[in-house]
């Protein structure tokens, strides 16, 4: 098998993207087999996944945000393949597993990191679904799946905020019971957030201290049973949670089960998934993933 050979799928936004062609034509000047393709529609990118692994290519490139990395991790796992390598051009709007990774923005930086051996990492399932990142649900994911592309597109990842103070009189709380390994909580929340990583939303570290080659998912429960804008203040600031690391409920596990009383919606990276019950659980070493020297969602 070539090693120095890839497929990247290209977000349809960045299709003219000046700095990805050209990083693209230098890798291969020199001698990469580097194909491309750009989506247009729901499906492509696991369509194009598909169409890699039939063509003989091992590496997939996730050129967009955190999105993209999603669907592609998707299709990349229910491929059942376990030789598979995903790396990642940041090119969304949030990157929040590129950010927290360390992959450095610009795309030709990006890609050189397809020189280095890439590093094994946790996948976690839920249901029959993947993710790679970060999973939320309560107030925080109504906001992150309402917040409009255009405004995003001004503000960068602060949209997510601008969007959650001006709901700030409709946040109401959701209802759980979490159950894992020596751990059990039930009650109401505001927001939840399972990190393989460590942040969604543009920037709310929910798991500042996640690793995503472990074996343990980070979950981290906001309880409803404080002062409302103090919670969502903990939600919404920047850094390790505002500096009010105490206000969330924290466990650290290779599996857990969710139930509600009524559907919730758990945003899986920007994909919704709705349901009463989720079952989530670390497949560790699922995939491997190019990342740079040092990075601190390593173990």
């Amino acid at each position: 098998m070539d090693d120095r050979k890839a497929l990247l799928i290209l977000h349809g936004k960045q299709a003219a993207n000046g700095d990805v062609r050209e990083a693209v034509m230098a890798r291969r000047d020199e001698g990469w087999d580097l194909a491309v393709r750009v989506t247009w529609e729901g499906g492509d990118a696991e369509r194009y996944v598909e169409e890699a692994l039939q063509l003989g290519y091992r590496t997939v490139i996730a050129g967009g945000g955190d999105g993209s990395v999603r669907d592609i991790t998707q299709a990349m796992m229910a491929s059942g393949r376990d030789d598979l390598t995903l790396a990642v051009i940041p090119l969304g709007t949030a990157n929040d597993l590129a950010t927290a990774a360390g992959v450095p923005e610009a795309p030709a930086d990006a890609l050189a990191l397809l020189d280095r051996p890439a590093v094994p990492v946790d996948v976690i399932q839920v249901n029959d679904s993947y993710f790679l990142n970060m999973a939320t649900g309560g107030f925080g994911t109504e906001v992150t799946t309402e917040t409009s592309e255009d405004l995003k597109e001004i503000l960068g990842g602060a949209a997510y905020l601008l969007t959650g103070l001006t709901r700030f009189t409709e946040v109401r709380a959701a209802e759980g019971e979490f159950e894992g390994p020596d751990f059990h909580w039930k009650g109401e929340f505001l927001a939840l957030g399972i990190g393989n990583s460590r942040q969604a939303g543009g920037g709310q570290r929910l798991c500042p201290e996640a690793l995503i080659n472990d074996g343990l998912m980070d979950v981290a429960i906001l309880p409803s049973d404080m002062d409302l804008l103090a919670g969502v203040r903990g939600l919404f600031r920047s850094g390790e949670n505002g500096g009010k690391e105490g206000l969330f409920e924290r466990a650290r596990l290779d599996h857990l089960t969710i139930t509600t009383p009524e559907p919730m919606h758990l945003n899986l990276d920007g994909e919704p998934l709705e349901d009463t019950r989720f079952e989530l659980r670390v497949l560790p070493g699922a995939l491997k993933l190019a990342l740079p020297d040092g990075s601190e969602l390593l173990a």
